[in-house]
């Protein structure tokens, strides 16, 4: 474990007592440190404060959990990374069943510097992040799932591992590659329960009206500010969380057409177009890019 103190629901330092978490080290050099973080969210209410010893990087790839910083909450699912300061409290929740399982990268600080654009982070001699998140892109997503993959099988060197690792963290910040919402706290907490709320049933096949009640506005306003705050249309936010569950996914179903369908695609050429639009590859040639199958 990377310090004694509390970790995040799905990253950071947590005490290895605490049972409903449970943390893998997939790779530990002078260059970054590796974790794979799996939380199973029994505790649906706020945590205890906790802290970390040092900036992580987490990437949830599966599950939702809710990151509290004083009075600024962060819905941390697939379609962001969340950022952990060192010595910074905060709390966290599990609004929605199932828990969430994360990757946690912490880069060597001096090459963390160096990655990572002057705008995101405070001023001083700790590295700390100015927002608590970003939303990454497709690339990012596959990087986090081809990393996790090809370690937990002894699939890549580790000169390959840390090479990937970087080109993760410089593409999950890099200004082109990267996005932070540009609003309002109350319109990010309008968006947020959008997205708990897809979350909660990714295969589900929504209407507008009904996320739309779900949240308590109308359809309109919640397309308009969804698209205003995340930069991209709803539908598609909502694809992106299904493929990134794929991604996870890809590893325990030897028939591709039922995972497309128990994810909610119409058809397996539906989700197979989708996954290749995203990831510029197959799912049968994404399983065996990182030896699935």
């Amino acid at each position: 474990m990377i310090g004694d103190k509390p970790c995040p629901a799905g990253g950071g330092i947590r005490r290895s007592t605490m049972s409903d978490v449970s943390a893998e080290t997939l790779l530990q050099t002078e260059v970054v440190a590796i974790r794979d973080v799996v939380c199973d969210g029994t505790c649906r209410h706020r945590s205890a404060e906790e802290c970390a010893h040092s900036a992580h990087l987490v990437f949830p790839y599966r599950g939702v959990f809710v990151r509290h910083l004083g009075t600024d909450d962060a819905v941390a699912e697939a379609n962001q990374v969340v950022f952990f300061n060192p010595a910074e409290g905060y709390r966290t929740s599990h609004p929605v069943a199932g828990g969430d399982a994360c990757l946690d990268l912490v880069v060597d600080d001096a090459l963390l510097r160096e990655l990572a654009p002057a705008e995101l982070l405070h001023e001083g001699a700790t590295t700390a992040f100015r927002p608590q998140r970003l939303r990454i892109d497709a690339r990012s997503q596959a990087l986090v799932a081809l990393l996790r993959h090809s370690l937990k099988r002894n699939a890549a060197e580790t000169l390959e591992a840390e090479t990937l690792a970087l080109t993760l963290v410089r593409r999950a910040i890099g200004e082109r590659t990267s996005h932070q919402a540009g609003a309002s706290r109350g319109l990010q907490k309008l968006v947020d329960r959008a997205k708990l709320a897809l979350s909660a049933d990714l295969a589900r096949r929504w209407t507008l009206a009904e996320i739309a009640a779900e949240v308590g506005v109308s359809p309109v306003y919640l397309t308009q500010v969804f698209r205003q705050v995340e930069g991209m249309p709803l539908y598609r936010y909502q694809l992106r969380l299904r493929l990134a569950q794929a991604l996870d996914l890809l590893g325990r179903y030897d028939d591709l057409t039922a995972l497309g369908l128990d994810l909610g695609f119409s058809s397996h050429s539906h989700f197979s177009a989708a996954f290749r639009q995203a990831y510029g590859r197959t799912p049968a040639e994404f399983q065996r890019s990182v030896r699935l199958r």
